[in-house]
């Protein structure tokens, strides 16, 4: 900046680290005693992704040591440090360990596990016993404090968890504490089940104490959606079906991140993920930033979505599939889907959305695209060589670019595609992006229900792939098979061309080194 004696002067950039994210989400503003149950704490969920959360919250600052005990339970028999060692090694990468080794000491030692099968009684009065404890070591005074129950496990030990929560569990909100769960996905295998889920827990918790959890809307770039959207005046005119040709939404799993699984609705389930991420593009603007109102508007872009024709799937298996013993010979499990849905009102009428999901694919990615249409009078003769389109890359390396097409730089009049490009890693170099489990962990105790899934917003989703899942159980849409490390079955990319989407040859996105 410009000093008064009219000099310049260079000043660095203040860093974005802590400052953002607590001038965003903390420090958490209730008070009182703060339990945070993990139950599944011996699983590879726990192990992975909820423990390293937790640690990495408490190290940000964001779980105050003083007011917060953490608990584990399971049915594996093992002592409180047993579970220590058995989460240390995921906590802290080798590269850092020295620095928060302190940390992580502290940390650990916040860290109570309790025994028990997830239906005794025994189990979760024990369980209570010593939340009880350290509610009372806390000065707190009963009722007023706070409960978080996080569910590492699978649905079908949700009712009986829940129950038994509910029984012997549960703080008494009426005195300014509260008890909320945080389930995660899968919600149910199809319309059926996901409504029978929900009625057993909402017959237990009201809403507001149920988080469903889905990681992909606490990914930095997801949440970045709104602001870009509303926040930008240049894509308000342009976000419509009068400027957009088609939108894409892929989440890819390369050859080596495959794992194997039997069930035709896994995959089928990534595409429900996207849909996540499709009522983000495609909502309409909320009255405001509350909650309820944000989610109101997602819930009405997938009411408006219409039934999904067979003729618009694609579904693949990869080649060697079949070669596991658990799969039947002639399974037709998909681990591929190319699935176009089409919104029925006025901003999208025409457009279609592509919903891509795969595993054994040539590289794993996750991106959104949004491609716009030609350009009407092509004087510069360059329509073949890729239209505009403006990607939004998840991970890996997140990033947003814009495709253009400028002049290439030389004396003759010739044009190229570029980009103009957001690559996070390079522009936020001082800032810690967190993981999609904090935020949304942070977001459950804050009571910010923003980024989780409602009742009524996941019926709607099922409504919209069971009648696709009953009909590729019963053998009516086939499989079609694929060489691992491809693009897919050819005819996916004939069913893309089908819908609009026209495909940029001779460029290719590189990020930019440090």
């Amino acid at each position: 900046r410009k000093m008064d004696s009219g000099q310049w002067h260079v000043e660095k950039r203040s860093t974005l680290r802590n400052e953002s994210f607590l001038k965003e989400y903390g420090p958490v503003s209730e008070t009182g005693s703060l339990s945070i149950v993990v139950l599944g704490a011996s699983g590879d969920l726990a192990k992975k992704k909820t423990f390293p959360a937790l640690f990495n919250l408490y190290h940000q600052g964001f779980l105050n040591p003083d007011e917060v005990h953490i608990f584990g339970y399971a049915r594996s028999k093992i002592s409180d440090q047993e579970l220590r060692d058995k989460i240390r090694g995921y906590l802290v990468d080798e590269k850092n360990a020295s620095e928060k080794a302190e940390a992580l000491s502290k940390f650990l030692q916040l860290i109570k596990y309790v025994s028990g099968p997830y239906d005794s009684e025994d189990g979760f009065k024990r369980l209570d016993k010593a939340i009880s404890e350290h509610e009372i070591s806390k000065k707190t005074s009963e009722g007023s404090s706070r409960r978080l129950f996080y569910l590492a496990l699978p649905p079908s030990v949700y009712p009986p968890v829940c129950k038994m929560i509910k029984a012997w569990c549960t703080n008494k909100s009426d005195l300014g504490g509260w008890t909320r769960i945080v389930v995660e996905k899968p919600f149910g295998k199809d319309l059926e089940s996901a409504e029978q889920l929900s009625s057993q827990i909402g017959a237990l918790f009201d809403e507001p104490q149920i988080y469903r959890i889905d990681h992909y809307l606490g990914k930095e770039l997801v949440q970045n959606m709104l602001v870009l959207r509303f926040a930008n005046r240049f894509f308000l005119p342009l976000w419509n079906r009068d400027n957009i040709a088609n939108v894409q939404i892929l989440e890819l799993k390369a050859v080596v991140d495959t794992l194997m699984n039997t069930e035709s609705f896994v995959i089928l389930f990534k595409t429900t993920c996207s849909r996540q991420i499709l009522c983000l593009v495609a909502m309409e603007k909320p009255i405001s930033l509350k909650p309820e109102h944000i989610r109101d508007e997602k819930v009405k872009v997938l009411q408006s979505v219409m039934p999904i024709k067979d003729e618009e799937v694609v579904l693949g298996q990869y080649e060697g599939y079949r070669d596991d013993p658990t799969v039947p010979n002639d399974s037709n499990t998909p681990t591929f889907a190319t699935t176009i849905l089409r919104i029925d009102n006025e901003r999208w009428e025409g457009v279609p959305f592509i919903l891509k999901a795969g595993k054994a694919m040539s590289s794993k990615k996750a991106d959104i695209r949004i491609q716009f249409k030609d350009v009407p009078g092509d004087i510069f003769k360059c329509q073949k060589q890729g239209r505009n389109e403006f990607v939004i890359r998840l991970q890996p390396s997140e990033a947003m670019y814009m495709k253009l097409t400028v002049k290439q730089p030389g004396l003759e009049m010739q044009t190229v595609q570029s980009e103009l490009d957001l690559s996070y890693k390079q522009r936020y170099q001082d800032v810690s992006i967190p993981e999609a489990y904090e935020r949304l962990i942070l977001d459950t105790i804050k009571g910010d229900q923003q980024h989780f899934v409602r009742r009524d917003e996941l019926k709607a989703a099922w409504e919209i792939f069971t009648p696709l899942l009953h009909r590729i159980e019963k053998g009516e849409v086939k499989s079609i098979p694929y060489k691992p490390g491809s693009r897919g079955p050819t005819e996916a990319d004939q069913l893309l061309e089908k819908a609009g989407y026209l495909q940029t040859h001779g460029y290719i996105w590189i990020p930019p080194t440090l």
